[in-house]
């Protein structure tokens, strides 16, 4: 397996180097720099030349390139020039929130997709089968934005139930005090990001199950005298969660990049909330950072999955 794992990384390498400057050319084709948001009427023209000058951005591009890269592998990720900190500190603060929203929603939806995917599947064409296909079209025909907004207000405004903004709560005191305000400040969000993330699991799984109950290799078994409980546990099933073990890491780096929507909404500062409040305020260097972030946790969906992959079954490995 650890030869699957190092060929991919090897691949990737490539593949950062290519997406870096993909980043970078967009970045310098984008209206203004870095300090377009400071600019104002009472902004010098000559301050704003002192600056650009001693940032290095009359710079050839290839020279800005390379002194860009050499601060990324430094761990250095620029200034934001709105914020007036470290754009390394600012994504770090709001990273760590999306993390722990995307690790909710991921346990939440794979804690409803699955027994919903394998009753579809074990099930079909009985109630249980249509009713999850109801649930899917549903939750597929609504755009995320509106159902966040209808639970926002269902369950935040009407009912009271949850918080409708931040992450913990002003008089929230000591380390239990801060967890259960962090964990109620969450679970709607939460929840509603991983019921509308369930349709692709779902039917992925239902569709396995119903497609490897005809193999020949189930008939196989059953005519073996193999028990029911064994053949659908040990050759259905196991089978069935392929197609979902090839998305799953795409899917859990795709919550913690796509949260953008949801945090907005609840006005959760993460970093999708972060990348849209760049993108008004002009925020040259946060962006830039938080496009080459994307980007990378995509790479490293691709390699999380095939590692997944790769344990589930073991034909894909390189030997």
């Amino acid at each position: 397996m650890w030869k699957t794992v190092l060929r991919r990384v090897l691949i990737m390498i490539p593949q950062l180097i290519l997406l870096s400057i993909i980043v970078f050319m967009l970045a310098k084709m984008m209206p203004g720099d870095p300090f377009t948001g400071l600019i104002n009427p009472n902004s010098s023209p000559k301050e704003i030349a002192r600056l650009k000058q001693a940032y290095g951005l009359n710079d050839p591009v290839p020279v800005q390139y390379v002194r860009w890269i050499k601060n990324l592998l430094h761990g250095d990720l620029g200034q934001s020039y709105i914020q007036h900190v470290p754009v390394a500190s600012l994504i770090a603060d709001r990273a760590q929130n999306t993390f722990w929203l995307s690790l909710l929603s991921t346990i939440i939806l794979y804690g409803i997709a699955i027994p919903m995917g394998i009753s579809a599947g074990k099930h079909e064409g009985e109630w249980q089968d249509r009713a999850i296909s109801i649930f899917n079209y549903v939750t597929y025909a609504i755009p995320g934005f509106v159902f966040y907004l209808l639970g926002l207000w269902l369950f935040g405004f009407t009912l009271g139930w949850f918080p409708i903004s931040g992450t913990v709560a002003a008089n929230a005191s000591g380390f239990w005090g801060v967890f259960f305000s962090r964990l109620q400040h969450m679970i709607l969000p939460a929840i509603l990001f991983a019921i509308i993330a369930t349709t692709g699991t779902v039917q992925y799984l239902r569709t396995g199950i119903i497609d490897n109950k005809v193999e020949d290799y189930v008939k196989t078994a059953r005519s073996k005298g193999v028990p029911e409980k064994v053949v659908f546990n040990k050759h259905i099933l196991r089978n069935s969660f392929l197609p979902i073990a090839a998305f799953m890491g795409n899917t859990i780096t795709g919550l913690l990049g796509g949260s953008l929507i949801i945090e907005t909404v609840f006005s959760f500062p993460g970093m999708g909330k972060l990348f849209l409040d760049s993108i008004s305020q002009r925020d040259y260097t946060t962006l830039t950072a938080l496009i080459m972030i994307y980007g990378t946790l995509t790479l490293l969906g691709n390699l999380l999955s095939d590692i997944i992959m790769s344990l589930v079954d073991p034909r894909i490995r390189v030997k």
